[in-house]
């Protein structure tokens, strides 16, 4: 017997989603404003990875979604996992946004410089620019619009966590280990999809045998997910 969504589940997700958000902008402001150092000496920096971190986590719970569904029988949870990709997409703005506007002041001649010489700030931008046409298409209405397109181009969510893993790798000085942890994550997540995904085109094998005409289920008019 499968467990029913409780009907506060959604409200608490989006609570809990805005939960880091206020903590970054207290903590920052607190510091800045007041003399706190509730995140260091360095509160702009230390929001910023603070930030940073909390994106990669919205981007696991999201891309967990899926594996948590299939093997628990929890289908409900296919419904807050626009939420939780948009939570990625919100932290992964504002860490930018702390970086450009506190950071580098909003002086675009140091953020080039900063693009040319630090790897890693071109792969984050890079990341966050494939990052808006997901949030843009996370509708309904874009999605029946977009039909087995938006399947494909949602399918860079898994582009957009490597280049994250990189961006976080290549930032830290010395200890890798959490980011070799998103990695593993990452990785793990990947091949449980790719696994599905070849065992969604072995059935449909007989179907273009037979003159379906179709290459995969989502050819014939179903959208599934990414």
């Amino acid at each position: 017997m499968s467990i029913r969504e409780p009907r506060w589940f959604g409200w608490a997700l989006l609570a809990l989603c805005c939960v880091p958000g206020l903590v970054a902008a207290y903590g920052v402001g607190s510091d800045l404003l007041l003399g706190t150092r509730h995140f260091g000496s360095n509160p702009i920096k230390a929001g910023e990875h603070f930030l940073g971190d909390w994106t990669l986590r919205f981007l696991v719970a999201t891309l967990a979604v899926t594996p948590l569904r299939q093997l628990t029988g929890l289908h409900w949870l296919a419904r807050h996992r626009r939420k939780l990709g948009l939570a990625a997409f919100a932290y992964l703005m504002l860490h930018w946004l702390v970086y450009a506007l506190l950071d580098v002041q909003l002086d675009w001649g140091e953020l080039l410089r900063d693009l040319a010489k630090r790897p890693y700030i071109m792969i984050g931008m890079t990341g966050l620019v494939l990052m808006i046409p997901l949030a843009v298409t996370s509708t309904q209405n874009m999605m029946r619009k977009l039909g087995r397109r938006w399947t494909t181009l949602h399918r860079l969510v898994y582009v957009i966590a490597f280049l994250g893993t990189m961006h976080f790798w290549m930032s830290v000085k010395k200890d890798v280990t959490e980011p070799a942890i998103y990695a593993a994550i990452f990785a793990v997540l990947g091949l449980y999809r790719l696994v599905q995904w070849r065992r969604r085109w072995l059935r449909a094998r007989p179907a273009m045998a037979a003159g379906c005409g179709c290459g995969a289920p989502q050819a014939c008019g179903r959208v599934v997910e990414p």
